[in-house]
């Protein structure tokens, strides 16, 4: 069973007593929160003029210093320019032989009856993926090594107490990331001594002639926030199938059906929608990025509601996909809903607008080919656990999200 221990509990009764724009004070901290598609749309649709990104102040922007993420208005845009075509469709068909390479040898370590803690697996899984997909390393060797910085460096820019106090200390911080940026400068030096880059997203970023630390920012803020949202959203899917049984069986029989025993594939995916249904309505309820965070750059005003220029603006999706209105017994798991299109901007776990998720595609097709590979072999069944909601970087199943794996 999950319980809710953070303050998304709160925030659902302030929307129910308040309606979709309401003020959470803290001290020392302030947010206009605002929630529904109308929302959505007046976030997702603004400018930087109107609503901009970066906030020196927030830790991510310290992390990521010039990270596409934390940038606003023409640096967001060339840059979103350089990286953008690292996730045409043309070069997301690639990607599927690193995801199941990715996939084959986390699924190769489950004994045929086990636990599994599906947060640390599917960890594993996204970063051997991603960093064999976008920049062709095999992370293999290297993980182990750099697992806790990582995982530091995620509790870094999770909330804390720098909402309360701007410029608290951060005593542990500073070695883990000087663990990652040594690495991350290697990579791109060894990069640069190749005569001729491939067209990878590494190679996209040396062939603009970028300096070493603005392609660090690009690296690190795909390899954290990039494998961060697909390790939440691959742990809930592992969770919620095991937890209905009626669904992974349906979903499984398709599979086979359609596949065999063959490695799943772009083309091949695209007949199997049972599979994005799962993984939409896995998004709708536990949306790994549950806010988006925006500061007013000028006055504005939301259906009457002021927003004072300077104020932080949090959207927030997880109360916007579990809004009754919008979705009849929004609390319930059914995969079947995204059988029809969503109406606009009642669905948004990747955002919207010119700043959407630039690899949206690439988290859906990752999900769903994990997905059908682990069906293809392996049987899901719950664990008897108590569960909580971690409002950490991504919305996250803590302290475990144990499954029983049995081999096929």
């Amino acid at each position: 069973m999950v319980r809710q221990r953070t303050p998304l509990a709160a925030l659902e009764t302030f929307h129910s007593h308040y309606g979709n724009a309401f003020q959470a004070n803290l001290p020392g901290f302030s947010a206009t929160v605002l929630s529904g598609a109308d929302a959505c749309r007046f976030v997702l649709s603004a400018t930087s003029e109107t609503l901009a990104w970066r906030h020196e102040t927030d830790p991510i922007a310290k992390l990521l210093n010039q990270g596409m993420l934390v940038t606003d208005a023409a640096a967001h845009d060339e840059m979103r320019r350089i990286m953008t075509p690292a996730f045409h469709r043309k070069m997301l068909s690639t990607y599927s032989d690193a995801m199941t390479w990715a996939t084959d040898i986390t699924l190769g370590q489950w004994a045929p009856t086990d636990e599994r803690d599906m947060l640390n697996d599917m960890r594993r899984l996204t970063l051997l993926a991603l960093m064999k997909a976008l920049f062709n390393i095999d992370f293999s060797q290297r993980i182990d090594p750099l697992w806790e910085p990582i995982l530091k460096s995620l509790k870094y820019i999770s909330p804390g107490a720098w909402l309360l106090w701007t410029n608290v200390p951060r005593p542990g911080y500073k070695k883990a990331l000087a663990q990652i940026d040594t690495y991350l400068y290697a990579v791109i030096e060894k990069r640069r001594q190749q005569t001729e880059q491939p067209a990878d997203l590494l190679g996209l970023l040396i062939d603009a002639e970028l300096s070493d630390s603005l392609i660090r920012d690009q690296l690190l803020t795909m390899l954290i926030a990039g494998h961060d949202t697909c390790t939440a959203l691959l742990a809930w899917v592992m969770l919620l199938v095991a937890d209905h049984p009626d669904v992974q069986n349906e979903a499984r029989a398709t599979v086979l059906q359609t596949l065999g025993t063959a490695a799943p594939t772009i083309e091949t995916l695209k007949t199997l929608p049972v599979l994005d249904n799962i993984v939409n309505e896995t998004m709708r309820l536990y949306p790994p990025v549950h806010a988006g965070n925006r500061f007013a750059a000028q006055d504005l005003t939301f259906d009457g509601y002021h927003i004072p220029k300077g104020q932080r603006v949090m959207y927030s999706i997880y109360l916007t996909h579990r809004d009754p209105q919008l979705w009849p017994d929004p609390l319930q798991f059914r995969p079947q809903r995204f059988e029809t299109k969503p109406a606009a901007f009642t669905f948004v776990p990747f955002g919207g607008g010119s700043r959407i998720c630039i690899g949206y595609r690439f988290a859906q097709i990752e999900a769903a080919l994990v997905l059908a590979r682990v069906l293809q072999n392996w049987q899901l069944t719950p664990v008897a656990q108590k569960q909580h909601l971690h409002m950490g970087a991504t919305l996250e199943p803590r302290p475990k999200a144990l499954v029983r794996v049995t081999a096929l």
